[in-house]
């Protein structure tokens, strides 16, 4: 298998704040584009935001179980 790359950003904002928000583009050497799905995580504290963030990366990883 190739070596992979995991792309992923992260930015903390007040919920009440948030309106709209678009997926992220990566543009690949091939001149292709692929899309970056964004996701939003919400809670009250480091512990509830860190253990959703973790469970949705743990669910990430069982879309690919060759890894």
């Amino acid at each position: 298998m190739a070596k992979l790359a995991l792309v992923y950003g992260v930015r903390m904002l007040p919920v009440d704040d948030l309106e709209a928000f678009e997926d992220a583009t990566v543009t690949l050497k091939s001149g292709k584009t692929a899309r970056v799905t964004m996701h939003v995580i919400e809670g009250e504290n480091e512990e509830e935001l860190k253990g959703q963030l973790n469970r949705s990366l743990d669910a990430f990883f069982d879309f690919y179980p060759e890894l």
